[in-house]
């Protein structure tokens, strides 16, 4: 649970707007379990593009052909490191993440480096045809090369001094899976002897064929491309959140990625400066949805200017509890209308989705989801008992919205 930069400022995030995060998230959601604040792409760029890529990456670079923080946007890294910016955050109690793009530098392959412990050089080990295609940043590594190993080793040794709890590796999950990839970071991480969250994105197509292998070196992964404000995109995950949530298990996430809420676009590179377009109860559908498939929460707006409203669907102690529920499925998916359970420590969870356009009334029958028993239900949304009669629950569900009871 925490706030990640790129929906709200793109590639161009600075150190004041990092600060500015951290410290409300510290003194309004750390209580109620946000912990994490994420520094996106393109940190190591002096002069980013605004709202898109620049062609060519001019990245700054330490002798080794390793990212370091651009000290213009960053001035606490005019050392050529992050380590004041993460002793900053973690001096809130909260934990430091960057992203990183998969690969070595196409500047350090053009001025041919050399790799730190690896006994070779950034031009010998360079993979020029598995660049990103969307991304200027960098080359994909040659794995066989002697020395290739050492790129990642010390890439994330330096996290590590730095005092880094989150990677967030990009441009590894597009297919075809650079699984190679992944297994070489993941034992990068291993060997750097700090405890370093692994984050894989994006997630288009992916494969259960990967999944034993995400598992074993990640600690989540994206099930989607990017996420945006938009509700047929929110619509659209219902089916991919319903197709992960059975494969949930501790300490190994199938992520729904980024919550475009708040203010967004601000420097993105979609959409323009917005408070999200998503309405509040397509809002409070999409929190629904990813508590109860246990989705991570990555906050993506500018949090100091978070209309009141959204703030308050992030602090809602008995909906964000349902993020710990034992396992979730998919019941009902008929037209509109889509129904929800996860098994609770004690009694279940059911939510009842609306995804058609007009307010609906619909009848809950406790026996069709499996719960007959159960002697009273919560609204956890509204904070209220509701009744049940004769078995059943009526609902009034709003247009694209939810309701979230918990049974017992």
């Amino acid at each position: 649970m925490g706030w990640n930069s790129w929906d709200c400022f793109g590639g161009s995030v600075t150190e004041d707007e990092v600060v500015a995060n951290a410290e409300f998230m510290a003194a309004e959601l750390k209580p109620f379990g946000w912990d994490t604040v994420v520094v996106d792409i393109q940190w190591y760029e002096p002069d980013p593009g605004r709202h898109a890529y620049n062609a060519v990456a001019d990245p700054v670079l330490d002798a080794w052909g390793r990212q370091l923080p651009a000290p213009n946007r960053f001035p606490s890294a005019s050392d050529g490191s992050f380590k004041a910016l993460a002793d900053r955050v973690h001096a809130l109690g909260l934990r430091f993440g960057v992203h990183m793009m998969r690969g070595i530098p196409k500047k350090a392959v053009e001025l041919d480096l050399p790799v730190l412990g690896g006994g070779t050089t950034a031009a010998q080990i360079a993979d020029r045809a598995n660049a990103c295609e969307w991304n200027p940043d960098n080359y994909g590594i040659d794995h066989t090369a002697p020395g290739a190993q050492a790129y990642y080793d010390s890439q994330v040794a330096q996290f590590a001094e730095w005092g880094v709890d989150f990677v967030k590796l990009d441009d590894v999950l597009h297919p075809p899976t650079q699984s190679t990839d992944i297994a070489a970071y993941s034992r990068a991480i291993d060997k750097c002897g700090r405890p370093i969250v692994l984050s894989l994105s994006p997630g288009k197509a992916l494969s259960f064929a990967h999944l034993e292998h995400l598992r074993e070196h990640a600690e989540m992964w994206r099930i989607s491309d990017d996420l945006w404000d938009d509700w047929s995109a929110l619509h659209e995950m219902f089916q991919r959140a319903a197709r992960w949530a059975p494969h949930q298990v501790p300490g190994a996430w199938g992520d729904a990625d980024m919550l475009p809420l708040g203010r967004i676009g601000i420097r993105a590179h979609v959409g323009q400066d917005r408070v999200s377009r998503l309405t509040l109860e397509e809002q409070r559908t999409m929190m629904t949805l990813w508590c109860m498939m246990r989705s991570p929460l990555m906050f993506g707006g500018h949090l100091p200017d978070t209309p009141a409203d959204t703030l308050e669907l992030l602090r809602n102690r008995e909906v964000l509890a349902v993020l710990g529920n034992r396992g979730s499925r998919e019941l009902v998916r008929d037209h509109s209308l889509a129904v929800w359970k996860a098994d609770l420590d004690e009694g279940a969870a059911v939510a009842v989705f609306w995804l058609g356009d007009e307010d609906a009334d619909v009848d809950l029958h406790l026996a069709d989801v499996g719960e007959a028993g159960a002697a009273g239900a919560r609204d956890l949304w509204q904070g209220a008992d509701v009744p049940v009669e004769d078995g059943r629950i009526r609902l009034r569900v709003p247009a694209h919205g939810a309701r979230l009871l918990r049974l017992g």
